[in-house]
């Protein structure tokens, strides 16, 4: 691409015969290199924003990937933590269903214990009966003796 000064220096050879007005042909560079000089600047400019947002765009990709990985470890992170907390609960249930069946067979153990203790009761007391019934019968042979007497 021809830049705003070589265009400015170009130099045309004369010719003698059916020449070009040299002065018109460099007032028409004159403009023509006025143009060209701002549409290069806007272009040099134009490159350099394009350049300037290619950059932006690439640290916005990195920043995104960035973004799309931690959002990746973080639902990997929740879903590790549901887990954990799912087999903790698990176990807990677990140990207090355990727990409560140890519970209730020492329960149903007291249960039975009482229940003899209660039959060993119920026993004794029908022997103290019986004795006392006994005795009682025989005080009473003893006073119709003495009232035969």
């Amino acid at each position: 691409m021809l830049t705003p000064l070589e265009i400015e220096n170009k130099k045309f050879s004369k010719q003698m015969v059916n020449g070009y007005n040299v002065d018109e042909v460099d007032e028409f560079l004159d403009l023509l290199t006025a143009d060209y000089e701002k549409l290069y600047k806007e272009n040099t400019t134009a490159k350099e924003k394009i350049d300037q947002l290619n950059e932006d765009i690439s640290h916005y990709r990195t920043i995104e990937s960035t973004l799309q990985s931690t959002l990746m470890m973080a639902q990997s992170t929740a879903e590790e933590v549901k887990n954990v907390a799912r087999q903790q609960a698990e176990q807990i249930i677990s140990d207090a269903q355990s727990n409560a069946r140890g519970e209730m067979y020492n329960i149903e153990q007291e249960i039975q214990l009482k229940k003899k203790e209660l039959e060993d009761a119920e026993k004794q007391f029908d022997i103290y009966k019986a004795k006392m019934e006994s005795l009682l019968i025989s005080q009473l042979e003893l006073l119709k003796e003495i009232n035969k007497d």
